[in-house]
């Protein structure tokens, strides 16, 4: 995954606020409105004729990639379809064969024309809004049963000025009643709606050219994949500010979606991992310096948010979250976290033992935990001895562990985002003898492959455990494990972010980020889209269509290409049934596991969801019934772990506050909880099963010519 990619995810959209169309509709531009400069012009002609000659697909730039483009750049500035009326579409319509042949001659008009009907819009629907708050007594009845639809893929345009103001009129009391759910007062609320719409109107006021360009020409470049995309100046300058070595901030990478910042995952061993309470999908709606005022980021460009949050190491940031999967739009929660640099050493791999019964003997499990693959740049650069890196703790890792006499190893990716390529490679060197590791190009063309150049350093009984948040380097590396059956892969299926890109400057103006080639396992196969598919499957709370390649729209499918020879250790195949009834058999009684599939199965009721109530006393029902169903899904945990049960959800709540303290006050140690980890210890018993239907007398797993 490329470090652009990570930090700022795929979408560099600034998406705007919510409007309507109040005027009638007219083509021509006000003497306010802004153009397309020059510059622009020939950077859209450069950006074609890149695109054409390099990208890993081949799109016809005609009529239907014209609809697509115009659908795509409606979707980025109107994301909840409460923007325009159906006039303005109709109208848009017009063009849709029209973008095609502006892109071939560097023209971007149409694009400026549809924003600057936009700019009107919010002109006029915000100014309307915020005097309408500010000099009107605040007064929403909320008897009235009545619904607010939230599936912005379900909405329709509204079809009237009057539809449009219901709208807006619902969308406003589901605010206000959010707020009251949540304790808030009454004034306060008003005021901070207030400002939170007289920021978004001082913003689309302050937009030049620039910004309008980059979401114009990204809603192009996102048709070919997600992580093709155009820098404007401004964007490229404060990448190189964000990627510097003094960066302080949380750890995070984050994307626009809708109107909120969500969070695409958590970098390993960054403060808010360490802290513990933000989570992959959450959408973070507000942002607080120390114990200042939390200011509603809601609607806000992405590198705004990201400069509200990115401060001095030691200093506390404020984040109001709303939960992904929260079933309550009113359950938002504040994440207190500190700054501080990802520290080297607090990615380094590190290593437990668990020991558990087998046939009334000890049997032990050797954990190692690599939450990325790190290189020392620099130190390895300058060949200094004692540089830093993911092989070199591996392997002394391993070399402990035999020493402390384990049966197997358990190597643990959960959370490994990837890193170095050559870093994932030397690593599945230790594991394998020599042979080709992963391959890089397009399907049936020419590749390069990076290859394994020793002996295997373990050859021992082998598990390799993954999650959705494993991702690029980390599925280079499991998937050749995969491939040369030289272990099990347990765990859930992987990210998928099987792409790669380069970066380009253009002659005109800014950078193009472009996905050139995938990477393909010796086998032939992309781990593009699908990830790695791991051989016995656990549960895990995160939503798959909330995170992970195949949550984007355009992300580039999965495919295959050409296997080339390699080695095969052993086969697994024949035994992944008899692993896969043992594994069933414990996890159907296991507490934890039953924790895991109820509160995944509650999410995904609750996600499911396309209408919010504004009637007060159907939402506390709602909220009521979700408190019961969740404290009832820990106590009966808790009931079979022999623990003490919550006699009321203020309770949990109370003792998960709690939890979140301790997580915040140890976040400087590396220690790798085993205590409370049920699926580490569940790959523990699979690895104890596959040693018993494997290893040889000579302790070593058997290796096939």
């Amino acid at each position: 995954m490329s470090v652009r990619t990570m930090f700022f995810g795929v979408v560099q959209a600034y998406l705007l606020c919510s409007i309507i169309d109040i005027t009638a509709p007219t083509y021509a531009l006000n003497s306010k409105s802004l153009s397309s400069t020059p510059s622009q012009r020939q950077a859209t002609r450069e950006i074609l004729s890149a695109l054409n000659r390099r990208h890993f697909v081949d799109l016809d730039v005609d009529d239907q990639l014209s609809e697509r483009f115009l659908d795509n750049y409606i979707q980025r500035l109107d994301p909840n379809k409460s923007f325009f009326i159906q006039s303005d579409i109709n109208e848009f319509s017009h063009f849709k064969h029209r973008l095609d042949d502006e892109l071939k001659k560097g023209l971007n008009t149409t694009g400026f024309f549809i924003y600057d009907r936009l700019k009107q819009r919010m002109d006029e629907r915000l100014t309307q809004v915020i005097n309408s708050l500010e000099r009107t007594p605040l007064s929403v009845d909320f008897t009235i049963d009545e619904t607010l639809l939230i599936d912005s893929d379900e909405a329709l345009w509204p079809q009237t000025i009057k539809d449009a103001d219901d709208q807006w009129r619902k969308r406003i009391k589901a605010y206000f009643l959010n707020q009251k759910l949540s304790g808030e007062n009454p004034d306060k609320s008003r005021k901070n709606l207030i400002k939170r719409y007289q920021n978004q109107l001082d913003r689309i006021q302050k937009n030049n050219a620039e910004n309008i360009y980059e979401i114009y020409i990204n809603s192009f470049t996102e048709l070919y994949d997600p992580h093709t995309s155009y820098f404007s100046p401004r964007t490229s300058e404060n990448f190189s500010i964000n990627m510097s070595l003094s960066l302080e901030g949380i750890g995070a990478v984050l994307q626009t979606e809708d109107e909120y910042t969500k969070v695409v995952r958590l970098v390993t061993a960054g403060p808010a991992d360490k802290q513990g309470e933000l989570k992959p999908a959450d959408r973070i709606t507000g942002v607080g310096q120390g114990d200042d005022e939390i200011v509603n980021v809601v609607g806000w460009h992405l590198d705004e948010v990201v400069n509200l949050i990115r401060g001095p190491k030691d200093s506390i940031v404020q984040l109001q979250v709303l939960p992904s999967g929260s079933a309550d739009s009113s359950a938002y929660k504040v994440v207190r976290i500190k700054r501080d640099k990802v520290k080297l050493e607090d990615q380094a791999a590190q290593k437990a033992v668990i020991t558990l019964t087998n046939q009334n003997k000890p049997f032990k499990v050797g954990v190692i935990d690599i939450p990325a693959f790190y290189l020392d740049f620099e130190a390895f650069r300058k060949r200094d001895p004692n540089y830093r890196s993911t092989t070199k703790d591996v392997n002394r890792l391993l070399n402990e562990l035999q020493l402390e006499g384990v049966d197997g190893i358990v190597v643990d990716l959960r959370d490994n985002g990837g890193g170095s390529l050559y870093e994932a490679t030397s690593v599945t060197d230790l594991f394998i003898d020599k042979g080709p590791v992963v391959q890089i190009g397009k399907d049936g063309g020419q590749k390069s492959s990076n290859v394994s150049q020793n002996n295997a350093y373990y050859r021992g009984p082998l598990v390799i455990l993954i999650n959705r948040l494993s991702a690029s380097a980390s599925e280079i590396f499991a998937g050749a494990i995969q491939d040369y059956n030289r272990g099990l892969i347990v765990g859930s299926q992987s990210f998928g972010k099987g792409t790669v890109q380069t970066l380009t400057p253009l002659k005109s103006q800014g950078e193009l980020k472009m996905t050139e080639s995938k990477f393909y396992r010796v086998s032939g196969e992309s781990t593009q889209h699908r990830g790695v598919i791991p051989d016995i499957a656990m549960p895990e709370i995160i939503d798959v269509s909330e995170v992970g390649e195949s949550s984007y729209d355009t992300a580039l499918p999965w495919s295959k290409t050409f296997p080339v020879r390699h080695g095969n250790y052993l086969s697994l195949d024949k035994f992944i049934s008899t692993l896969s009834q043992l594994h069933k058999k414990r996890v159907n009684s296991n507490p934890d596991f039953i924790y895991i599939n109820e509160r995944k199965a509650l999410i995904n009721s609750t996600n499911s969801k396309k209408l919010v109530h504004l009637k007060e006393e159907k939402r506390l029902e709602e909220k009521a019934d979700i408190e019961k169903k969740s404290l009832s899904i820990e106590n009966k945990r808790r009931k079979a772990k022999g623990q003490t049960i919550f006699k009321t959800f203020e309770e949990l709540t109370e003792y998960e506050k709690k939890k979140s303290e301790e997580r915040s006050a140890n976040a400087g140690t590396t220690t790798i909880d085993i205590k409370d980890d049920a699926i580490l210890k569940e790959a523990g018993y699979i690895l104890k099963d596959f040693v018993d239907l494997l290893l040889q007398p000579s302790g070593r797993v058997a290796k096939t010519p």
